[in-house]
Order: structure tokens, then C-alpha cells, then sequence
């Protein structure tokens, strides 16, 4: 059956692949959407793909501003009343030699995968706990719990590795307010990051076999977001890549 339609998810990074799955998903399960995502062009575009502008509402800005991330919960409350679910989604992953990184690509990681969710979660849950319920998923990296010689991507598995933890620590604060807190920890993942012609090298970095389809970590995320007694999971979705050397 699905969800109440009363419920509503903000989503960044909402605009293409995992982000847009997971609106999808949340979608088909009756709730409320709140997409966020830089680019308002590409948000629009993804509102059409969606085709539920009456449960959908689009604000586009950084979530690396903290002002964007009020802005996200206002227009939550205001449209639909409340927020039941933040799925901290947008992140920058670029595998390089550690050395190659430059200071405008790392002022960037961390603008994105570390600025944006501190903003993110500190708006909402500021609204969660008066309210006394919530949920709260971060999307991280399989890659973060089990570092892979074949794909050096050092800065994001420092950022990813840290909200691994940070995951934990926030949900044993918010827990006493019946907050839930959560990660889920993708492998490699079927978007438009990686054109076709890559796909035969990923498919060899998973034990699957495979690449993972957006959809699959959508429903992963879905599941935590209804999880009333999991709290602090960090969930890997990545066909075994982390579970050890194959």
C-alpha cells in the first residue's frame, strides 16, 4: 500500500540520476516531493520527466549555502505543511590521483558533500524536533567503507568516510526525539555520470557482476525512511563491493 499522501521528503541533488530515481520512488509511494538541485533548468526538465506537479515543487540553489537549505524547509512547510524525510543526496564523487586534486575541486567536495549536509540536516531537523518524528538519509559511497586500488578517489572517501561516522553520532543525538538517522552506501551506479562504453570495466569492480540501477538504491533509501527501530545503519547497496577482496 502505499504511503500517506500527507507525507513529504525534501531530495537534493533531485535533478538526474540516484536524486531522480529517489523523487521517483517516493513519488509512486504517495508522498510529497521536495526537489532541490543547482541548476534550475535541469530541475525543470526533471519536474516534467516526474509528472506529478501537484506533489512535486522544485527549488533550485546550493546547498552549500546555508540559506538554501532554510529556504528548502520553508517552502516544504509552506506548500505542504511539514517535512517527514531529508535525503541528503547531492554529492560530487571524481576519482583522481590524490596529488591531481586542485583547490577549486576541493573547495567544491566540500561545499557539496560536507557543507550541504551539515546545512540540510540542521534545517530540518530544527523543524523534526518540536515534532518529535523524522527520518533522516544520507546517501555516501561503498567505496568510503572498503577504499579500492582500482578507483584512487581519496577526497571522496574522506568526505563519504566522515558522514559514514557522522551518520552514526547524529542519530544517537536525535535519537532521544524519535528521530531516525541513516545512511545508504551505494557502489557504482548506473547514471549519466558513466557513458555506456565505461560500463564493461564498472560492471568488473562489483562481485555482482554488475553496476547497480538508481532504482535500487531509491528503494533502499524508501525502506529507511519507514524504518521505525533502525537508526545509525549505514546500508551498503553495492553488489558486495564492501564486503571484501574478490
Amino acid at each position: 500500500m502505499p504511503s500517506s499522501p500527507t507525507k513529504t521528503v525534501i531530495i537534493t541533488g533531485a535533478s538526474s540520476g540516484i536524486g531522480l530515481a529517489i523523487a521517483r520512488t517516493f513519488l509512486d509511494h504517495g508522498y510529497n516531493v521536495v526537489g532541490n538541485a543547482r541548476n534550475a533548468a535541469r530541475l525543470q526538465q526533471a519536474a516534467v520527466q516526474l509528472e506529478r506537479p501537484e506533489r512535486f515543487l522544485g527549488v533550485a540553489g546550493d546547498i552549500g549555502e546555508p540559506a538554501t537549505a532554510r529556504q528548502l524547509v520553508d517552502a516544504a512547510v509552506q506548500r505542504f505543511g511539514q517535512v517527514d524525510v531529508l535525503v541528503n543526496n547531492a554529492g560530487i564523487f571524481n576519482a583522481k590521483p590524490f596529488t591531481d586534486y586542485s583547490v577549486e575541486e576541493i573547495d567544491a567536495l566540500i561545499s557539496t558533500n560536507l557543507k550541504g549536509v551539515v546545512y540540510a540536516s540542521q534545517a530540518v531537523a530544527a523543524h523534526m524536533i518540536p515534532r518529535r518524528r523524522g527520518h533522516i538519509v544520507n546517501i555516501t559511497a561503498s567505496i568510503a567503507l572498503q577504499p579500492s586500488i582500482k578507483v584512487p578517489a581519496t577526497l571522496p572517501v574522506l568526505l563519504k568516510g566522515g558522514l559514514n561516522q557522522a551518520t552514526r553520532a547524529l542519530a544517537l543525538e536525535l535519537s532521544p526525539h524519535n528521530i531516525q538517522v541513516n545512511a545508504v552506501a551505494p557502489g557504482i551506479v548506473d547514471t549519466p555520470m558513466y557513458s555506456a562504453e565505461q560500463h564493461a570495466f564498472l560492471n568488473t569492480l562489483q562481485p555482482a557482476g554488475r553496476i547497480a540501477r538508481a532504482s535500487e538504491i531509491a528503494d533502499a533509501v524508501l525502506y529507511l525512511s519507514q524504518a521505525a527501530f533502525t537508526t545509525g545503519a549505514v546500508l551498503p547497496v553495492d553488489g558486495g563491493m564492501s564486503s571484501g577482496t574478490w
